[in-house]
């Protein structure tokens, strides 16, 4: 796949390639390609209303993402600008005013306390021993986005790479930031369950394998506690979450084939649904009832 470095980009239908300098906003703004995260909102417990639901009106930032925003920013040198605001309350109309001017020039308002914690993260990935090496300045770039054409579907889709390597040998490992509660193994197993990283291991793999990048990458999130002493865990996902992972990214492609070739966005059923009461919920009022 040719590189390709765009200063813009219309709102659909970028074409496939490697894009080095596309913006995050061009890059959002293709309603015509599937991202993964929109891949995981097309299947349960989401449903494809909400996902076209959710295009149609996109939502501004939130407050609880700016400690992730800021900390992507000082770790992979690319993303909204942290900027401190010296209250540590911001009732007042001049600091609220301050704030509002900070997130319309694209930075990322931060309490003293937030500002330090975010510095403190990213110090905390320089020390270590894998994820410092995995995100060494020189030694790849962040934000790379790809597009792509589905080969079984034909639809497009797309991926963001928080950080690509640069070419060298050896096989290609490609780290993904994520910001978490706990870096403890087994907490990040629950949270690769609920938010779906195992579709997104996949996924990339896959933009990295038609980009023309490896026949064979390997993906890796690197997980970092937002207290604390801010600790981090790298992990690889086994064969049996990369495969589920695909499965599940082949029925929302599917998915978001067939719903763009009819323009019908289902909601979560078309039929009378039985359901029964949660297992919980049956043995509590067994034993108490019957």
């Amino acid at each position: 796949m040719t590189d390709t470095t765009l200063a813009g980009a219309p709102a659909a239908g970028i074409a496939p390639g490697l894009y080095p300098d596309l913006g995050m906003t061009a890059y959002h703004a293709d309603r015509t390609s599937l991202s993964s995260s929109g891949a995981r909102r097309l299947l349960p417990p989401s449903c494809p209303a909400l996902f076209r639901h959710e295009q149609d009106n996109p939502q501004p930032s939130k407050k609880t993402f700016d400690l992730g925003n800021a900390a992507h920013r000082l770790v992979l040198g690319e993303g909204p600008n942290p900027v401190r605001i010296d209250a540590h309350e911001w009732r007042s109309a001049a600091v609220k005013a301050e704030v509002a001017d900070v997130r319309a020039a694209g930075g990322v308002p931060l309490k003293p306390g937030e500002f330090e914690q975010v510095h403190a993260m990213a110090d905390a990935i320089r020390r270590h021993p894998v994820a410092s090496a995995l995100f060494a300045p020189e030694s790849g770039r962040p934000e790379v986005s790809v597009f792509w054409k589905d080969g079984p579907s034909g639809i497009t889709r797309r991926a963001r790479f928080d950080w690509l390597p640069n070419p060298r040998t050896g096989r290609l490992i490609i780290p993904d930031y994520k910001t978490c509660r706990s870096a403890e193994p087994s907490a990040l197993a629950r949270a690769v369950d609920e938010y779906g990283y195992h579709c997104q291991d996949d996924w990339y793999r896959a933009a990295a394998r038609a980009a023309d990048l490896s026949d064979d990458p390997a993906f890796v999130f690197v997980c970092q506690e937002k207290t604390a002493p801010y600790l981090v865990t790298v992990v690889e996902l086994d064969a049996t979450a990369r495969r589920i992972g695909a499965a599940r990214n082949r029925r929302a492609i599917e998915t978001f084939a067939r719903c763009t070739e009819t323009g019908y966005w289902p909601g979560y059923s078309d039929s009378i649904e039985y359901l029964s009461l949660p297992v919980w919920a049956e043995r509590r009022d067994e034993e108490e009832y019957l």
